[in-house]
């Protein structure tokens, strides 16, 4: 099968071929066809399945077939990384269109997307934002025909439901209603049972990693993780690594470590504006970083299908996200390695991802590794606390008062003396 068999409109098909489109992807042929019959569909695939295009084309073969400008198709998405990202594909894919595509996300001004908002037939938005230009009445969602819940788990993840619930209430009912996630927990299935018509699901492998992905768990003490990942880095020929931590203080530390041992590196976390964010998210991309440090959230929206390497720095929360996380490599049919780092404290973890995945993950050591090393914190201060035990117990007891009494500390001893002599005279 090829995309021709979907029939496009041919400016889309235009924009396919230019893309380099050739072989749909099995989400994107069991989505796509029924997108373009008007169902309202559950999507449930794993990062780097193609899901993006499986809803994006339909979108734009429903769009041009009538040329009124006015915001026609929604699609929210949990982080401005992904909400760019989906809108980069929006504009690859519909170059040949002549259909706009505006993102609206917090962390920048205001302004610039009223504008844009005007001239638009499809955005791409984050939840809280959305609501500012609702609450602000400068965005027009009357004519609206498709919405796109894309990542619902991690909206889910983010305490985005909320946010969605009122955004709902400013929508048509009479809409198409796509919902796409890689995990279906129960709040997810209670979202799609609320706002999907006679749903039709469509699954694609969300159980286990691709099968284009090696990967392999690395057992250390908890202050050996980051020799243990330059060692990691030094003996692999890693050409695009993304390493994840659990929180944006790591990532940031992190970050900062590797670039001082000589790496090509950067952090992707929450604290950064969005100007040095995609100046990060660049930087990997064209291959001026070699290494991409980020947080689960952070790294949402990363689309880089030349990672050849990720790397749990710190183990993830849930096996889905353990699932999600390593498939960031091996994209695109290209092979990939995940390494996980996991101390005495992951072992629940590492049995529910086993279980989850069906399989006991390989555990490996580096021979020329020292895992007993102690902490350096140890090494630094022992010492110095002898050291300082040692001056302190051999320092001349009239050196001591001498150095005491300096400053205010002379003058009060001063008094107390004037005050004894005087006592002694009158008592003599």
């Amino acid at each position: 099968m090829n995309f021709k068999s979907f029939n496009f409109h041919p400016n889309v098909a235009a924009g396919v071929a230019a893309a380099g489109y050739v072989t749909p992807t099995p989400i994107q042929t069991r989505a796509i066809p029924l997108v373009l019959k008007n169902r309202d569909v559950m999507g449930l695939a794993q990062t780097g399945t193609g899901k993006t295009a499986a809803f994006v084309l339909p979108i734009l073969n429903r769009l041009i077939e009538k040329k009124t400008v006015c915001i026609r198709a929604l699609i929210m998405a949990p982080t401005r990384e992904l909400a760019e990202q989906i809108h980069q594909a929006i504009e690859t894919l519909g170059r040949k269109t002549r259909l706009r595509s505006a993102t609206v996300y917090g962390g920048v001004g205001i302004n610039p997307q009223i504008q844009k908002l005007k001239r638009v037939d499809i955005v791409v938005a984050c939840p809280g934002r959305l609501l500012d230009h609702i609450s602000r009445h400068t965005i027009d969602l009357s004519q609206l025909e498709v919405l796109v819940i894309d990542e619902a788990d991690q909206m889910f993840d983010m305490g985005f439901f909320p946010d969605i619930r009122r955004i709902l209430t400013h929508l048509p009912k009479k809409r198409q209603t796509l919902l796409f996630s890689a995990t279906m927990p129960k709040e997810i299935r209670r979202l799609a049972g609320d706002i999907l018509r006679d749903p039709t699901t469509v699954q694609v492998g969300i159980t286990a990693p691709a099968d284009t992905v090696r990967h392999a768990l690395y057992p250390v003490a908890q202050h050996l993780k980051t020799a243990l990942l330059l060692k990691l880095l030094g003996n692999t020929a890693a050409e695009s690594v993304l390493v994840f931590t659990r929180t944006k203080h790591r990532a940031k530390n992190l970050g900062k470590k590797l670039a001082a041992a000589g790496y090509r590196s950067t952090s992707l976390q929450g604290n950064l504006s969005q100007g040095r964010r995609q100046a990060a998210l660049e930087g990997f991309r064209d291959g001026t970083f070699q290494i991409l440090v980020a947080t689960d959230i952070a790294a949402r929206g990363i689309d880089v299908t030349q990672v050849s390497h990720v790397i749990n720095y710190d183990i993830p929360s849930t096996p889905e996200a353990y699932i999600h996380r390593i498939g960031r490599t091996g994209r695109a049919t290209r092979s990939g390695e995940a390494f996980t780092l996991i101390t005495g404290d992951d072992k629940d973890m590492v049995r529910a991802i086993n279980k989850t995945i069906g399989a006991s993950i390989e555990r490996r050591t580096l021979s020329d590794f020292d895992y007993n090393a102690v902490p350096l914190t140890q090494q630094r201060r022992s010492p110095h606390r002898i050291r300082g035990h040692q001056t302190q117990r051999h320092k001349p007891a009239h050196e001591q008062k001498r150095r005491v009494r300096k400053g205010a500390f002379a003058w009060m001893a001063t008094q107390e003396t004037k005050t004894t002599a005087r006592r002694g005279m009158h008592s003599a």
